[in-house]
């Protein structure tokens, strides 16, 4: 990375700050999604090390995992292969006063699908054709749809792959498909153009967010889906802690001593 390009990057200090800022709106939103029995979906596509994980981390992380939930399903078994295509996906759709997010979605079948072969071109084409439609239709059902393609540059997607091969933390995060992606990089662009330019519509357009600044990404993201869904400040009444009652009081320590403890090291 060059000098110039780091002394861009946000620092953390500033990036903390504005987080804090944006994850309290978000508690807001949480409350008016469950008071208003909203249906969200939020749609994270990209390239292979764009960010994803850390950018729905952080937007997840001070949220109720009841109100925001992550899926990330894994490669389809054989009995879901045989089902409709969207099948799996729609099952985890929301209910009322949730907030869906899709670590990777049904656009698998435009991406990693259609570049590694594990659908046919017939598939391809008929899944272009057809998404537009379904999604009007998701809409038309009374959800939220919204879609963000994460887009990191190839140098800095050489740089994370590379980290990662060093970093024990962080090596469980490069697969084979990983490696692969990374070589076909023009073939993996090629597919991306396809996709937006037939699922990116009025309806449910895509929203780019450029990721080589992972802060300034994941800020970014988080504004944008603040801006993007309708929410006010819902008033609640201060908590206030009642008495605890001394009825029934008992040295409630004196069981624990006989149960094994785990040893303190720390």
């Amino acid at each position: 990375m060059a000098k110039d390009e780091a002394a861009t990057k946000m620092k953390r200090k500033v990036y903390e700050k504005e987080l804090h800022k944006l994850q309290v709106e978000l508690c807001h939103l949480q409350e008016w999604v469950k008071a208003h029995n909203l249906r969200v979906i939020v749609l994270f596509e990209g390239r292979d090390a764009a960010g994803k994980g850390g950018t729905i981390k952080a937007l997840t992380e001070k949220v109720s995992p009841r109100v925001f939930r992550v899926v990330a399903l894994p490669a389809p078994s054989d009995r879901e292969k045989s089902q409709l295509f969207i099948q799996r996906y729609m099952q985890q759709f929301p209910a009322g006063g949730e907030i869906v997010i899709f670590d990777r979605s049904w656009y698998n079948r435009a991406g990693v699908e259609y570049v590694m072969g594990f659908c046919t071109p017939a598939e391809h084409k008929r899944f272009l054709s057809l998404c537009p439609q379904m999604e009007q239709y998701i809409i038309e059902g009374g959800i939220i749809l919204i879609k963000l393609w994460l887009e990191v540059g190839m140098e800095e997607q050489e740089r994370r792959f590379r980290a990662r091969i060093d970093d024990p933390l962080r090596q469980w995060k490069l697969s084979p498909m990983d490696t692969e992606s990374f070589r076909r990089w023009y073939e993996y662009s090629h597919a991306r153009d396809l996709m937006l330019k037939a699922t990116s519509t009025k309806h449910a357009p895509w929203y780019v967010i450029r990721s080589d600044d992972k802060r300034r990404a994941r800020l970014n993201c988080i504004s944008h889906l603040l801006k993007t869904i309708p929410y006010s400040r819902i008033r609640r009444d201060k908590v206030r802690l009642p008495k605890r009652s001394a009825k029934g009081r008992y040295n409630d320590q004196t069981a624990l001593r006989a149960i094994k403890s785990v040893v303190e090291r720390y």
